[in-house]
């Protein structure tokens, strides 16, 4: 893909293989939390059944099932990832719901929309993967409309020092072993997923991701910690 960065090829490389059972494994491997997860950011976008909401990274298409279920809107969702894209159209289509959303393949960096052109935008796990964060995130606020809501979902790491130990066992052994029972393929995402998110949480600590999204044009930024902080939940408002 044109402009694609080494980083979006990286998490591609790592993730398309894994589409068709990627809900299942990221639900176990979680320990069950990636769904609530999920259903608490849908919570905050808050937008009327006319809406139309756009999903960046959209994966499997998991928040804009939720976003649709929950609100009756519209969604449109975009992913880099063909192979992600193929299995979320299977789960629309399961779900009855291919009228209300539609699926393109693209990139965070370049959005292929006019200016405030949604009623609001959720992503999932996206910031770690761009070479530039707060051009991807002043991409994802251009598309909004002012007054619009922008929410995210990334992983945290547990700021209470017990916590954060019992979180470092489990995604630096615990993940890997449990990957290496299902596939050499989630193997990689358990060794990968422990220095990821813990070199973004250096780079983006909590403070700095919220003066990230205020310099994007978000203002009234919320952060939610959920499960000890092992996920974090943001969203904000487009400045008028």
């Amino acid at each position: 893909m044109a402009g694609e960065t080494e980083r979006n090829r990286a998490a591609h490389r790592l993730f398309a293989p894994l589409a068709p059972a990627y809900d299942r494994y990221a639900r176990l491997l979680s320990l069950g939390q990636d769904p609530r997860w999920r259903r608490y950011l849908v919570s905050q976008v808050r937008v009327p059944a006319e809406a139309t909401v756009l999903d960046v990274a959209t994966g499997t298409g998991a928040v804009a099932l939720e976003v649709v279920q929950r609100y009756g809107c519209r969604v449109v969702g975009i992913d880099q990832s063909h192979e992600m894209l193929e299995e979320a159209r299977a789960r629309i289509d399961r779900a009855g719901l291919a009228s209300q959303i539609e699926l393109l393949h693209g990139r965070a960096e370049e959005l292929p929309f006019r200016d405030g052109r949604f009623t609001a935008a959720t992503f999932t796990y996206l910031l770690r993967y761009v070479e530039e964060p707060l051009a991807a995130m002043r991409e994802v606020a251009r598309v909004v409309r002012p007054g619009g809501t922008v929410g995210s979902l990334e992983f945290g790491v547990p700021s209470s020092a017990v916590t954060r130990a019992a979180w470092n066992a489990y995604t630096r052994i615990g993940l890997p072993a449990l990957g290496r029972l299902i596939s050499p393929g989630w193997h990689e995402v358990g060794r990968f997923l422990n220095p990821s998110i813990q070199s973004f949480s250096k780079r983006w600590p909590l403070e700095r991701q919220v003066e990230l999204w205020r310099c994007a044009g978000l203002v009234d930024v919320q952060t939610r910690p959920l499960s000890f902080g092992g996920g974090v939940v943001m969203w904000a408002r487009r400045d008028s």
